[in-house]
């Protein structure tokens, strides 16, 4: 196991390396630059003194090289939005952010979406169900700010009981959270309900019953644990999306998060910051991938890591 981990770590840090290199070359052959775009064009001598000023005169494998090597060195660069701070410094000022609305996020929402999913499956074609059913698609189609704004409408306006947004107190979690986890728990009911329904059609459940096992020992054993293999295939790779942050949640109640950079960014052509958020992304894919098969072996004993 421990042989097993070390060796994805590994591949971990080869594939954030294919990543920089096609993250660094792809914004590079994007027509303009953070200096020139639209109204925002400076006159040419200013332009000129800018790009040497960043390095960004010189050719792109010295470029590339360069910033490989500062980032090992934990230097990620200088944003060209707020060129007083530091990528790492904007980061680590702005994720925490993020995270605190993220993680009660996976919590309600996995935890809730599971529950409903569970009694949908168990449940079958009953009104709770097609209840289920039903919030689960008003979810997964209803995008995140119109959800967002009717909170607003509903608990801010019309009855006054939370603010229309900011950020600081308690009270300002409530409707952020309420936005942003009813797609992930619409999506964990969906998936949770049909890989229960199909898991109790399997032939090992119908075997199970015939020896005259509790229907509970039935749902614990054996669905529940069988059952939870495509979830976490499926489900934890969502992590974190959610982790990053979502722009229009932020937008919306005005929450000073990460995710508003992951637009603004490409937007204004900001190379450093670009490419630090897509290492971050990377790596917490990976480590959430190799979580997923460290799960595996959990659920489905017969499940054996090999170094890759």
């Amino acid at each position: 196991m421990a042989g097993y981990i070390l060796a994805r770590l590994l591949s971990l840090i080869f594939v954030l390396f294919v990543v920089s290199l096609i993250a660094f070359f792809l914004m590079h052959a994007v027509p303009g630059g953070p200096f020139d775009l639209g109204e925002r064009r400076l006159p040419e001598a200013t332009r000129q003194a800018q790009l040497e000023k960043y390095g960004l005169d010189q050719p792109l494998l010295v470029q590339y090289g360069k910033y490989m090597w500062h980032a090992l060195h934990g230097d990620f660069g200088v944003p060209f939005q707020r060129p007083t701070e530091t990528v790492t410094g904007l980061i680590a000022d702005r994720w925490p952010v993020t995270i605190k609305i993220g993680i009660p996020t996976i919590i309600i929402g996995y935890g809730l979406g599971t529950i409903l999913g569970v009694i949908a499956a168990i449940r079958q074609n009953s009104w709770i169900d097609y209840l289920v059913t039903s919030v689960g698609t008003l979810g997964l189609t209803v995008p995140s700010w119109v959800i967002g704004t009717w909170l607003i409408l509903i608990l801010s306006v019309r009855f006054g009981w939370l603010p229309t947004g900011g950020w600081g107190e308690p009270k300002h979690y409530i409707m952020p959270v309420l936005a942003y986890s009813l797609a992930p728990m619409a999506l964990v009911a969906r998936y949770t309900r049909v890989s229960i329904i199909e898991t109790m059609r399997a032939d090992y459940v119908r075997t199970a019953r015939a020896k005259g096992l509790s229907e509970n020992r039935v749902m614990i054993s054996h669905v529940a644990r069988n059952a939870a293999i495509p979830w976490v295939t499926v489900l934890l790779p969502e992590i974190p999306n959610i982790l990053t942050g979502s722009i229009f949640i932020e937008s919306v109640f005005r929450i000073p998060g990460l995710g508003s950079y992951f637009v603004s960014s490409t937007l204004s052509r900001d190379y450093p910051l670009i490419l630090a958020l897509t290492l971050l992304i990377a790596t917490l894919w990976g480590i959430t991938y190799l979580i997923t098969d460290l799960l595996y072996t959990i659920l489905d004993p017969r499940i054996r890591l090999t170094r890759p």
